[in-house]
C-alpha cells in the first residue's frame, strides 16, 4: 500500500521542474543560513549576534513589504540575473573586508549582508510566485530545497573552517560563488515552456473591482482570499519568531540537529499535510517558554532531552512554513494566486525580524543572569 501511494504522489512530476526549484530553495536560502553560521566570525565575540540576525532579515523584510506591488513588471529571468549579481556582490563584500582582529569595520561586513538579505527576499517572493506556473510539486521542491539549505548551509560552514581548516576568508569566498548554480538552474534546467506560454499578466492595478452589485460567488472568492491570508499569515509570523528566537543560541551540534528538522518537515509536503496551522505555531511558544527557562535554571537533567527539543522545534516551523503556502495554492482563486504566495513570505521575515530585536535584549539578559551565578559560558562563545 505504502508503496503504491508512493508512486501516485510521484507520478507525473517532471523532474526537471523538482530539481530547479529544489536548488532555487537551496541557493536562495544557503546564504543567509551561511551568513548567521559566521555571525561570531562577522562581528567579533563583543556585539550581540542578533545584530547580524537584523541586518540579515531587516532588509529582507523591507523589500517583501513593498516588492509584490511591482515587481511583476520585471520578467523572471531579468529577476533572476539581478538577484545572482545582488549575492554575489554582497558575499565578496562580507569575505574580502578585514577581519575584526585585523582592523576591518563590521559597517562594510553588514553591508553586503544587506545586500545579500535584498536578494534572498525578493528571490523567495519571485519563486514562490513562479511555483503558481508549475504546480504543486515545484512548491514542495522549493520547501524541501529551502530546507536543505539550513543543513548543507551550517554543516559546509563548520566542515570548511573546522575539518577542512579553510579561513573564514575563504569560505566566505567561496560561497560567493554559489549565486551562480541559480542562473544554470533557471536558464537551462527549469523548461520555460509554461512562462512562454501563459497568458498576458495583468498588473494588479487591473484587476477588476468589484461594485455592489457583485454576486455571491464574487464575495465568496473574496472571502476565501481574506481567510487564508488571516489563516497563514499568522501562524506563519509566529513560527519565525518562536523558531529564530529559541534557535539562536544553538551552535554546531545543536544547529545541525536544528536544521535537520527542518529539513524533514519542509521535504513533507508530497507525503503529509496539515491544514490548521495555529497549533504547531502554540507548541513553538511552548518550545521558547521552555528552553527560556532551561536557560535560567537548567531543569533538564540530560541535554538529549534538549537536543530533542531542539529537532521538534525545527520539525514544527517546517511544517507551518510549507503547509502555509500550501493552503494559499489550494483556496487562494488562480487569478490572485502568484500575488498572494508573494506577498504572504513577508510574514515569515517580520517574525524573524522581530526575534532579532527580542534577541538583541534577551541575549544580554540571560547572559548577565548566568555570569552573576558563575557560570560564563556565553561569554566564551
Amino acid at each position: 500500500m505504502f508503496n503504491a501511494r508512493l508512486r501516485a504522489t510521484f507520478s507525473g512530476i517532471d523532474l526537471r521542474v523538482g530539481a530547479a526549484f529544489w536548488l532555487f530553495g537551496l541557493i536562495n536560502n544557503v546564504l543567509y543560513v551561511i551568513i548567521l553560521s559566521a555571525a561570531l566570525d562577522l562581528v567579533g565575540p563583543s556585539v550581540p549576534k542578533s545584530l547580524v540576525l537584523l541586518a540579515d532579515v531587516i532588509p529582507s523584510f523591507l523589500m517583501k513589504l513593498v516588492a509584490p506591488y511591482f515587481i511583476h513588471v520585471v520578467p523572471y529571468s531579468l529577476r533572476i540575473i539581478l538577484f545572482a549579481f545582488i549575492s554575489a556582490w554582497g558575499m565578496l563584500l562580507i569575505a574580502v573586508t578585514p577581519a575584526y582582529t585585523d582592523g576591518g569595520t563590521i559597517t562594510t561586513k553588514m553591508a553586503g549582508v544587506i545586500l545579500a538579505s535584498l536578494s534572498s527576499g525578493a528571490g523567495e517572493l519571485s519563486f514562490l510566485g513562479l511555483t503558481h506556473y508549475y504546480g504543486s510539486s515545484s512548491l514542495a521542491a522549493w520547501g524541501s530545497g529551502t530546507g536543505g539549505a539550513g543543513l548543507i548551509g551550517a554543516g559546509a560552514y563548520a566542515i570548511a573552517t573546522t575539518t577542512i581548516g579553510l579561513s573564514v576568508k575563504a569560505s566566505l569566498l567561496a560561497s560567493a560563488f554559489l549565486p551562480v548554480v541559480m542562473l544554470l538552474s533557471f536558464f537551462l534546467v527549469l523548461p520555460r515552456a509554461p512562462l512562454r506560454e501563459k497568458n498576458k499578466v495583468q498588473t494588479h492595478e487591473d484587476i477588476p473591482r468589484h461594485d455592489e452589485s457583485e454576486d455571491a460567488s464574487d464575495r465568496e472568492d473574496r472571502a476565501l482570499l481574506s481567510e487564508s491570508f488571516g489563516s497563514s499569515v499568522s501562524p506563519k509570523r509566529t513560527s519565525g519568531l518562536t523558531t529564530d528566537t529559541v534557535s539562536w543560541r544553538h551552535r554546531l551540534l545543536r544547529n545541525t540537529i536544528y536544521q535537520l528538522g527542518v529539513f524533514i518537515s519542509r521535504s513533507s509536503l508530497p507525503f503529509f499535510r496539515i491544514h490548521r496551522l495555529y497549533p504547531p505555531s502554540f507548541l513553538q511558544c511552548l518550545n521558547f517558554l521552555l528552553l527560556i527557562l532551561q536557560a535560567l535554571y537548567f531543569y533538564i537533567p540530560s541535554i538529549y532531552i534538549v537536543f530533542a527539543v531542539i529537532f521538534w522545534e525545527g520539525l514544527l516551523g517546517g511544517l507551518v512554513y510549507v503547509n502555509t503556502f500550501a493552503e494559499i495554492r489550494d483556496r487562494v482563486p488562480t487569478e490572485e494566486r502568484e500575488f498572494a504566495l508573494g506577498a504572504t513570505t513577508v510574514s515569515d521575515s517580520g517574525g524573524i525580524m522581530v526575534a532579532g530585536l527580542v534577541g538583541l535584549g534577551v541575549e544580554t539578559w540571560l547572559c548577565d543572569w548566568q555570569v552573576k551565578r558563575g557560570i560564563d559560558w556565553c561569554t566564551r562563545l
